[in-house]
């Protein structure tokens, strides 16, 4: 995986949420979905009806963890264990870093665009929803060629 200058669009990251929030919805968990450009800045936020308020900043830095280490929060949570070559490493980035399932970065052609976090079920139900997200942007990109 590459980076690139590229970014999100506006347009792209609505796609990503509204495919989010129909696996949110088809599996009963409200949910909170954070979509950040290249740069790890907010492109979108939806939060779903009932869903946890605190999950908020939780999807947030999910998104902004896969963005700065263009790695899933999940895979990064397996490397911070004790033992491992990145234990300790949520205590960087002022605390933001989440190693929580649900982050994932987003790709176009293979290079790192952006990022999505969900929160606001269980591991399994946050990383079935960004999986959702993410494979609906891939869709969409394979279509355009």
């Amino acid at each position: 995986m590459t980076i690139t200058n590229e970014s999100i669009s506006l347009e792209e990251a609505r796609l990503v949420a509204e495919a989010c929030q129909r696996k949110a919805t088809d599996i009963k968990q409200p949910m909170q979905i954070a979509i950040v450009d290249n740069g790890g800045n907010l492109v979108m936020h939806l939060r779903m009806d009932e869903a946890w308020l605190g999950s908020a900043d939780i999807a947030l830095n999910k998104a902004f963890t896969a963005k700065c280490f263009n790695i899933s929060t999940a895979d990064l949570g397996k490397e911070s264990q004790p033992g491992k070559q990145f234990y300790g490493i949520h205590n960087s980035n002022h605390g933001r870093i989440m190693l929580f399932a649900g982050g994932v970065p987003l790709l176009k052609d293979g290079k790192v665009i952006g990022a999505l976090g969900v929160s606001g079920g269980s591991g399994e139900q946050d990383s079935q929803v960004a999986e959702a997200g993410k494979a609906a942007l891939e869709k969409t990109f394979a279509t355009v060629r």
